[in-house]
């Protein structure tokens, strides 16, 4: 038996004195380029993912607009977190673990429910059982086994975990392969414009419905989401005036923005109580703003609703105890939108 491990973590830990939800900052951070000890080559890296993390999914969105399936593998985990050493007592973190579409269905970590493999894919680079043990073999000392993990099947270790430099990564070094080599959202011309965006939309929006859904004071919880209604109604008049944050060029502020809005109304709206508005009901620009980038070659694909919805509502036995996933009435983003009226 193990000695009891405090630093295995998952986002419900991060937690300050306030009560207030603060994220950790990703701990792997090599480059893949040219003449660095992971250079860009075909079939060497590996990426892991869940459908249900918007910073993993922002990472295979972009994975899937280049073209890159040929030339990086794909690992997706099951939407409910399962204990990552079940035979230790004494060590109780729940995380990311890898099933195949047929296994029996799991529940969660209390024991409720029954939540099906679908859609999974498991580590066909390892045959590992948990993304702990990607973390466990790449030496990590954070304890906090997030995805997306970018692996290098060469050394055997994780190259980087942090999504925003996945996708820089993905964006123009396997151009050689891609086959949409063209594709590239991160324009020089517009780094600080996209810069300025990310200033406001990833800590009071992509970041701020987690500070509302795991506060655990009722001050915190009332600060993030005040912030996150004025970035909202900021964002609903930005896309007033435009296609795109950029204008009429899809950048990589574009992709930040969407994966946390295509949530907002099925889940964020329900669990991390994030209730003032609905954005199909109430925020018709950003409405018609999801439909347009959801509907561009290779974004759908990179969306799952079901893991979406089984993950936050079965992982967190805390915030829902007995798993239960609410019905709700999904949206079909494959509808026409409004958006081609700010063509040129």
């Amino acid at each position: 038996m193990s000695e009891p491990t405090p630093k295995s973590k998952s986002a419900l830990d991060e937690i300050n004195k306030t009560g207030a939800f603060v994220r950790t900052s990703a701990a792997f951070r090599n480059w893949i380029k040219e003449g660095s000890e992971f250079p860009p080559e075909a079939d060497r890296y590996h990426l892991y993912i869940s459908y249900a993390c918007p910073w993993a999914s922002r990472c295979l969105a972009l994975y899937y607009m280049k073209g890159l399936e040929n030339v990086i593998g794909l690992s997706v985990v099951h939407p409910t977190w399962q204990r990552t050493k079940p035979d230790d007592p004494e060590d109780l973190h729940a995380g990311w673990c890898f099933r195949s579409p047929g296994d029996p269905p799991l529940s969660n970590t209390g024991g409720h429910g029954s939540f099906d493999c679908s859609d999974c894919i498991p580590d066909t680079v390892n045959g590992f059982r948990t993304v702990r043990d990607l973390y466990e073999k790449s030496k990590d000392t954070t304890g906090k086994y997030s995805v997306p993990v970018l692996w290098d099947k060469k050394n055997s270790c994780i190259v980087n975990n942090e999504s925003s430099e996945i996708l820089r990564m993905f964006n123009d070094q396997f151009d050689k392969w891609a086959t949409n080599p063209s594709l590239d959202i991160f324009p020089a011309e517009l780094e600080e414009e996209v810069e300025s965006f990310n200033s406001w939309i990833y800590p009071k929006i992509n970041d701020g419905v987690y500070k509302c859904g795991f506060a655990v004071s009722q001050e915190a919880y009332e600060d993030a989401f005040k912030n996150l209604f004025e970035a909202m109604d900021k964002l609903e008049g930005v896309l007033s005036e435009r296609r795109y944050l950029c204008g009429n060029k899809f950048t990589s502020a574009d992709i930040r923005a969407f994966v946390t809005l295509i949530r907002f109304d099925e889940v964020y709206f329900v669990y991390f109580k994030t209730n003032k508005k609905m954005i199909r009901k109430d925020y018709p620009n950003i409405f018609n703003y999801i439909k347009d980038i959801y509907q561009l070659p290779g974004v759908a694909k990179s969306v799952n609703m079901n893991h979406i919805k089984m993950h936050y509502y079965t992982a967190h036995p805390k915030l829902n105890f007995y798993g239960i996933i609410p019905v709700g009435n999904p949206d079909d983003f494959s509808t026409p939108h409004d958006r081609d009226r700010f063509a040129k």
